[in-house]
């Protein structure tokens, strides 16, 4: 019987871990601190093996930490590990941050289903048309929007590969281009908030998670600008392996109001602001909305201008509350301590003595004019309004020259695109702002933005399922009927939704427990105290201190999935941070981005096998692992940009937080 290449390569795995084992341990006088790295040493066999984790994790756990106890009183081992059992379960349990993962779960699996992301993607796709590798671009700015409604890798890796892969086969563009952008920019869910890694790691670390969010904010962003920028720089470099699209599949059909004014001119804007002031045998009210809908990009703008403007212009506010005129509550008439030894030196008075000769107010103090008193202390020092600084003004003619570029080329097709990613994105984007947005500010904690979340998330899915059966149904079909159709929809909605959420909460659950009782049961054993003896033996510096680690959570990402990462070794890393002077929240963001190879790094690769599951049956598996290649090397690249400029991760939650 043939091996598989991806066999091989585990079982190879397995006996690069047993063999040492097996040669270097002490078997005849086994310590604690053995028992604790041979334990570390069988997860990571077991799960690669191919058994379930969490139970995986709670067997060793529960084995390695009898044996402890053993070895202290054995007649009470047994009591001893069930407590433990019982304790760790309980301390999960009780853990408020998780709240928040069943939640934003559920909020995911409703807006996959609530019919945005296709008509998003189409969009975009029509929008960035001219981009070279336009369908890849698309694919990737879609997944990074997905992202940020729903940290579900899987759901957006199999939602993309439905939607973007066919029409990308079909364009004629290379299979290996099209399986690395859906793989890749499936995996931005990691990053990007509202992630459930970073939950589970804040859960972990004992970190915020909401300036994890706010810190994780622009490396996302990064990630997918350079995502996006690989895609460009390649189709410019060879355009045979992302042809441009067709003139005909850029064409979009034009309503009938367009067409009548199309006839009298390109421009979409002069010609909606002619026919509102001339008699073009069109209805003023349909031309009016089409005009405040094409004047939309020019009043975000002004709003976005007006608000910085007011903020880098606004006057300082010096309080003097508390400050007190000089001289006006004491008297100047203060006699000079007397020293009795003026020719030699004498001992430093004592701390009562400096209190007794320190000036005293006169007795007549409290007869001052409180009046008087209080409103010269109250009163705030207002200086004048700030000039504008010269960026203010730069930012004022880009965004200028930007508009008058825009509207020179917002031609009617443009116009019906602009609408159609109106219609996509602008709901998605009130989600955004309002569940991100309340953590970040500070408005509510995760678990309960995640609650406006999922709430939000059903209503979108009524209102897009209502409205798409409105237009299929609405001739034959009344109201009650589209109505009524539309709740039978809900329903079969809620009941998926809640099936998968169930399933993954489950999971995440259940691996906490185990973790949790693998963690102590480790530290029972010695094995924490083990690791940190020999790292702090090698004499690293911070920065090799960070190499190291981040390099062995890179390779722990090619057998091993995010989630055990997390779990199983964070606790291991945790306590070495503060003897380096590394702070847990970059560190946890610098984690993040570099799990993102869990799901890109063969052999598990997890997003490689959503794609091949809706995949045409031509595409391999090692097709799509050679696309996913170039992507992992440009994680690379954003963790060594992270690392030596720590305020594209830092700057957000400082300014906020600090």
């Amino acid at each position: 019987m043939k091996i598989r290449k991806e066999l091989w390569f585990g079982f190879t795995l397995v006996a690069l871990i047993l063999i040492p084992i097996a040669v270097l341990m002490p078997w005849g006088h086994m310590t604690n601190g053995h028992y604790g790295l041979l334990m570390l040493a069988l997860i990571v066999v077991g799960i690669m093996m191919g058994f379930p984790t969490a139970f995986t994790l709670m067997g060793m756990g529960v084995f390695f930490g009898w044996l402890a106890y053993r070895s202290v009183n054995p007649a009470l081992a047994e009591r001893q590990i069930l407590d433990l059992m019982v304790q760790r379960a309980y301390y999960v349990m009780s853990n408020d941050v998780l709240i928040a993962v069943p939640l934003f779960v559920f909020m995911g699996y409703l807006v996959e289903r609530a019919a945005l992301i296709d008509k998003l993607f189409k969009a975009l796709h029509l929008a960035m048309a001219r981009v070279p590798g336009s369908l890849a671009v698309a694919t990737i700015v879609t997944c990074a929007i997905f992202a940020t409604a729903t940290g579900i890798v899987g759901a957006v890796v199999t939602l993309m590969g439905l939607l973007a892969f066919p029409a990308m086969l079909k364009a004629g563009y290379n299979v290996k281009i099209g399986a690395g952008a859906i793989t890749a920019g499936g995996t931005l869910g990691i990053l990007i908030p509202p992630s459930v890694l970073l939950i589970l790691y804040g859960a972990t670390a004992g970190v915020s998670v909401v300036q994890l969010y706010a810190g994780a904010f622009f490396p996302g962003i990064m990630l997918a600008g350079l995502y996006v920028g690989y895609i460009i720089i390649l189709a410019l470099w060879k355009p045979s392996l992302m042809p441009p699209l067709p003139q005909s599949a850029r064409l979009v059909a034009l309503p009938a109001l367009a067409q009548s004014l199309a006839q009298r001119g390109r421009n979409a804007l002069l010609g909606l602001a002619r026919a509102l002031v001339t008699d073009a045998g069109v209805a003023k009210r349909g031309v009016l909305g089409q005009l405040i809908i094409t004047l939309l990009p020019l009043l975000f703008v002004a709003l976005v201008l007006g608000v910085t403007y007011s903020v880098a212009t606004a006057p300082v506010v010096v309080d003097t509350t508390g400050l007190v005129e000089a001289g006006s509550a004491f008297t100047s008439d203060v006699s000079e301590p007397a020293n009795d030894n003026q020719g030699g030196l004498s001992e430093p008075p004592s701390d009562e003595a400096k209190v007794a000769d320190a000036p005293q107010p006169p007795a007549d103090t409290a007869a001052l004019p409180a009046a008087k008193t209080s409103a010269a202390a109250a009163v705030p020092a207002v200086a004048p309004s700030l000039p504008a600084p010269l960026w203010f003004w730069v930012m004022l003619g880009l965004c200028a020259a930007a508009l008058v570029v825009l509207y020179l080329m917002w031609n009617w097709q443009r116009l019906e695109v602009f609408k159609m990613l109106l219609a996509s994105f602008f709901p998605l984007a009130l989600l955004i702002l309002a569940v991100l947005g309340s953590i970040v500010m500070g408005l509510a904690t995760p678990t309960e933005a995640a609650a406006v979340g999922a709430l939000g998330g059903l209503l979108l899915a009524a209102i897009y399922r209502f409205i798409n059966h409105w237009r299929e149904k609405a001739a034959d079909a009344g109201p009650a009927g589209v109505a009524w159709t539309t709740l039978k929809d809900l329903g079969l909605i809620l009941k998926d939704s809640s099936f998968l959420t169930g399933k993954t909460t489950a999971m995440v659950c259940w691996l906490f427990v185990g973790s949790s009782i693998f963690s102590a049961a480790f530290a029972l054993l010695g094995g924490q105290q083990i690791v940190e003896n020999w790292v702090l033996s090698l004499g690293l510096t911070p920065v090799q201190f960070m190499l190291l680690s981040q390099f062995i959570i890179f390779i722990l990402g090619w057998p091993l999935e995010w989630t055990e990462i997390i779990i199983i070794f964070m606790p291991i890393f945790i306590p070495l941070l503060p003897k380096f002077g590394v702070d847990p929240l970059f560190f946890g963001l610098l984690v993040a981005l570099n799990l993102q190879t869990a799901f890109l790094s063969p052999p598990v690769a997890m997003a490689a096998f959503y794609l091949k599951g809706v995949s045409p049956p031509h595409v391999t598996l090692n097709q799509i692992f050679a696309g996913m290649l170039p992507f992992m090397a440009i994680q690379v690249l954003a963790i060594f940009l992270l690392y030596m400029f720590p305020a594209i991760g830092l700057w957000l939650p400082h300014l906020l937080y600090k």
